[in-house]
């Protein structure tokens, strides 16, 4: 019976187990729809005990197969405590705390439920490349998002003082300014808060241009993992 159950839940090598991998992904999907439609004001009455019940059906099945995949683990406490394992938690976890916690608490609960849309990167082979690649690349990504903060404390710390005398009501502190680097680094622009001397202009332009490198940048690193994970995967093939 264990070995049937791991042939359901863990390989996917039959037409069993690629319709069950199909079933839980359907489901994945179909709770985060519901989710999201739960939020819509004035929702019937009846419509709101359709999507408690399709929730309780997904958790239903979601908590049947955590349980299938502890009972199947070779090193049940290393599958409880791994990525896999703790996303399958996390994703049933909210509906069961929100029976013993604070109505007022449970829209926090609710957007846990988000963690289920990581179980789909065990169903889908182009997510667990991506992962692959992210983890491969995991000292590069650490090493730029170091520098990153680096230069958003650098941009921070040079908008203010060009521009605190100008604009205290923006940039009345280096902490006031940390937005505005963030914004400006990532190229994302804030309309109401912008430089108006010109040594804060000809700053801005220079944080600019370096924010266009921020964003290539890790762009360049996971495509360069995803290639070593899909040569890898060929010759593994």
């Amino acid at each position: 019976m264990k070995a049937y159950i791991k042939s359901i839940v863990e390989y996917n090598n039959n037409k069993l187990s690629r319709s069950f991998a199909f079933f839980i992904q359907f489901l994945i999907v179909l709770s985060v729809i519901t989710f999201s439609i739960e939020t819509v004001p004035n929702l019937k009455p009846q419509t709101r005990v359709i999507l408690n019940s399709i929730e309780i059906f997904c958790v239903t099945i979601f908590t049947i197969e955590y349980i299938a995949r502890i009972y199947v683990a070779d090193k049940k406490f290393k599958f409880i405590f791994s990525f896999f394992g703790l996303i399958d938690l996390f994703a049933i976890l909210p509906f069961y705390l929100s029976f013993g916690v604070d109505l007022r608490s449970l829209r926090v609960l609710r957007m846990f439920r988000l963690f289920r849309l990581l179980k789909l990167v065990r169903y889908n082979k182009a997510m667990r490349h991506f992962t692959k690649a992210m983890l491969m690349a995991k000292e590069q990504i650490i090493l730029f998002m170091a520098i990153t903060l680096v230069l958003i404390y650098f941009a921070a710390v040079g908008i203010y003082y060009f521009e605190n005398e100008a604009q205290p009501e923006h940039f009345s502190s280096i902490f006031d300014s940390l937005w505005w680097s963030i914004i400006t680094l990532t190229t994302v622009g804030y309309g109401d808060v912008y430089p108006v001397t010109m040594g804060g202009r000809i700053f801005t332009f220079f944080i600019l241009l370096i924010g266009l490198g921020i964003v290539a940048i890790p762009t360049g690193i996971i495509s360069s993992s995803l290639t070593k994970v899909f040569d890898l995967t060929d010759d593994e093939e």
